[in-house]
């Protein structure tokens, strides 16, 4: 018989399906969005907060996106055509099992979701630029890592800690305190400070003493 304590879980608390988590992104001038599998299959939601793109973080969700299917598409496959919105995929594991460079991955595809331009022809309808929905299946782990290492990076005078971009997405998603210690995972936090660290020495910066400590 085995009598070993289980591992301790977080309980679970109701919070909307989207949550605005930063009103003016810099240097963007978007708002951004954090949600859930709730939140990111509500078309009507998402343009009432005139929402245009979505960055969905989770291997473990999809959704039936295609409104306009292409007039070319068999009979014997699946629906492929434009969607309800501009729609990005990353596809992390809420927990252990990704690639330590999945985060590094993400942010820099957030990036490319909030800065790419689109041509002007047919085969691209969706041009309008909007703000932004990161979610993953709770929006509690997954998307919020990623959120807040994109706030530590782009907007350093308000985040300049990564944690402190930890706690304001935290409260502004409306996650409990008591589930602070898994929301998000904490493989995920360090994550996504291993990919604050690659960030900087990408763009030639010195890392930030905390993590040169952690390095040393």
């Amino acid at each position: 018989m085995n009598d070993a304590s289980p591992m301790k879980k977080a309980p679970r608390y109701d919070r909307p399906d989207i949550s605005l988590i930063e009103e003016r992104l810099e240097p963007y001038g978007v708002a951004l969005y954090i949600g859930g599998r709730e939140g990111m299959s509500n078309p009507d939601l998402l343009q009432k907060h005139g929402i245009t793109t979505v960055v969905n973080c989770a291997v473990n969700l999809d959704v039936n996106l295609v409104t306009s299917p292409d007039p070319e598409m068999s009979d014997d496959g699946l629906t492929y055509g434009f969607g309800a919105y501009r729609y990005y995929k990353l596809g992390l594991v809420d927990g252990g099992g990704n690639a330590e460079t999945m985060m590094l991955a993400g942010y820099y595809q957030l990036l490319g979701a909030l800065s790419q331009i689109l041509p002007e022809r047919a085969s691209y309808p969706l041009r309008e630029r909007g703000n932004v929905l990161v979610n993953c299946r709770g929006g509690r782990s997954r998307s919020v890592a990623l959120v807040a290492l994109l706030l530590h990076k782009q907007m350093p005078d308000r985040y300049p800690t990564l944690d402190a971009a930890l706690d304001h997405v935290r409260t502004r998603r409306e996650l409990h305190p008591d589930e602070w210690f898994e929301a998000p995972k904490p493989v995920l936090v360090n994550a996504a400070k291993a990919a604050s660290d690659w960030i900087d020495r990408i763009a030639h910066r010195d890392p930030e003493p905390a993590e040169a400590a952690r390095a040393q």
